[in-house]
């Protein structure tokens, strides 16, 4: 575990209730796992409980399960993971993703459809020239339980030769635990496609 979690290093660990979300910073690497300083309540941590576990590092995001073996007040203590991975280098894992959405500025409605997504933003494409100085108010449904409202600003326009426009945009006014829900939507996605392989 010393290779791979140092002092001053920070976690962000995911239980099952991923609204529970919490994040920390390693304190000790021993033998056994570590222990961590988390920087909200733990409010849904239990003790033996499997969590998922990021960090990102030098040679990308780590990802790893693991569960907390004590919980005191705001200090946890993780056992070593059985086995680990990294992920990506890239800061936020990207998938493929295909839904319907729709962008809203004002009285203004955009049709689109999403081609990837990422916690930090997605690209989409669509029939309709759309203003990129223009900030838009989005709606995505990650299943039936997780939705994701926030703004999402434009970056890049590409038009193709058939009139189409692919844009690459950004995530604004993105909540917390929005950003933790797609960061643990996209790499269980990324682990279950790695898997088929």
């Amino acid at each position: 575990m010393r290779e791979l979690v140092k002092i001053d290093q920070t976690v962000t660990i995911v239980p099952q209730d991923y609204k529970k979300s919490n994040k920390g910073t390693v304190l000790e690497v021993t033998m056994d796992g570590f222990r961590m300083k988390l920087m909200y309540k733990p409010e849904g941590l239990l003790v033996n409980h499997i969590c998922d576990f990021y960090s990102l590092t030098d040679n990308g995001y780590l990802y790893f399960e693991s569960y907390i073996r004590s919980l005191d007040n705001n200090v946890i203590t993780i056992a070593n993971p059985v086995k680990h991975r990294f992920l990506q280098r890239r800061k936020f894992t990207r998938i493929k993703f295909i839904e319907d959405i729709e962008l809203i500025n004002g009285d203004k409605t955009h049709k689109a459809r999403t081609l990837d997504i990422s916690a930090g933003g997605m690209k989409i494409r669509s029939e309709e020239n759309i203003d990129i100085e223009n900030e838009y108010k989005i709606k995505l449904n990650l299943s039936d339980e997780q939705e994701i409202n926030c703004k999402y600003q434009l970056i890049r326009v590409e038009k193709d030769d058939r009139g189409i426009y692919t844009i690459s945009g950004r995530f604004t006014s993105l909540s917390n635990i929005d950003k933790m829900t797609l960061v643990q939507f996209c790499m269980k996605k990324n682990m279950e496609s790695i898997n088929k392989k």
